[in-house]
């Protein structure tokens, strides 16, 4: 299916799930979306998510289509993946940087959600060997001319035996609907001693609670989980992590791109210019224990 079908097939893929966490059913509802979408809150343990939610193998048809990073009805719809390139890879100079300082870099790297490899080109000097893996089949190839190994597809496409010192997903975590389970597969892809790196839209950030209801974040239907670092630590720890801690994420932005978010337009040659925008964006990394 696509995000263009009629209301009633969506509705007929659609699933009402219990809290992603705790599997509590006791919610309150914090935020009303556009139709059918709500964002619950959980009664128990706090964590917030999408109410009701396409199934996901319904919401992995549209990650494969081609549009997806190049402004279809869903994904990259403000502006393409293409033309964040320039913000993406300072994002990810510095995430690269605030790893090395940590003694986080070397070795091999896997990154979930590669999409185009912009990551995966900047960790040529961080990472002897660098893996992938992406649902789209052009992001894949794309990301291929980096030099990395690149799988389609999700984590359960990287050979089982397959261990890396250091495993990336930057804004994935939040798409993705068995947390737990998918933590713990990622620890089984990690090298004792090494660590896991989440990054996530914080959704207990300054910019969420100044702009409510309209955070960007909010990005239906491929938004199905809301993490602050209170609920990212928690499910890294669970998961077997351990000494998690937060990680500085500062990500920069296409002017152009935060302009139109709030209806301004400016000329073309300044839309092409980085902002560097606080509190969007969660970090945490934690060490894998055991083998």
């Amino acid at each position: 299916m696509t995000l263009k079908d009629p209301a009633d097939e969506i509705s007929a893929n659609l699933e009402y799930p219990a809290c992603p966490l705790c599997e509590s059913d006791q919610r309150e509802f914090a935020f009303l979306l556009h139709e059918p979408y709500r964002v619950a809150r959980c009664v128990e343990c706090g964590f917030h998510y999408l109410y009701p939610r396409l199934i996901e193998s319904a919401m992995q048809e549209v990650y494969r289509e081609s549009s997806y990073y190049e402004g279809g009805a869903c994904g990259y719809a403000d502006s393409s993946y293409t033309a964040q390139e320039f913000a993406l890879r300072a994002t990810f100079k510095r995430l690269l940087q605030n790893l090395a300082k940590r003694g986080l870099t070397g070795g091999d790297l896997l990154e979930i959600g590669c999409g185009y490899g912009y990551l995966l080109d900047e960790a040529r000097s961080f990472f002897g060997r660098r893996v992938g893996t992406d649902f789209s089949h052009e992001g894949a190839d794309i990301a291929r001319a980096t030099g990395a190994e690149v799988f389609i597809g999700g984590i359960e496409q990287v050979p089982s035996k397959a261990k890396f010192d250091c495993v990336i997903g930057t804004q994935l975590i939040e798409h993705v609907y068995e947390p737990l389970s998918f933590v713990k597969r990622l620890v089984g892809h990690t090298k004792p001693g090494g660590h896991i790196i989440l990054a996530t839209p914080d959704m207990g950030g300054v910019l969420r609670k100044a702009m409510g209801q309209g955070w960007p974040s909010f990005k239906v239907p491929e938004h199905v989980l809301y993490f602050n670092f209170r609920t990212l630590s928690s499910l890294m720890s669970r998961a077997g992590l351990g000494d998690v801690e937060r990680l500085p994420y500062p990500h920069a932005f296409p002017f152009g791109l935060i302009a139109a978010k709030f209806g301004f337009k400016l000329l073309p040659w300044l839309g092409h210019f980085n902002i560097w925008v606080p509190a969007t964006t969660v970090a945490a990394y934690g060490r894998v224990t055991n083998g």
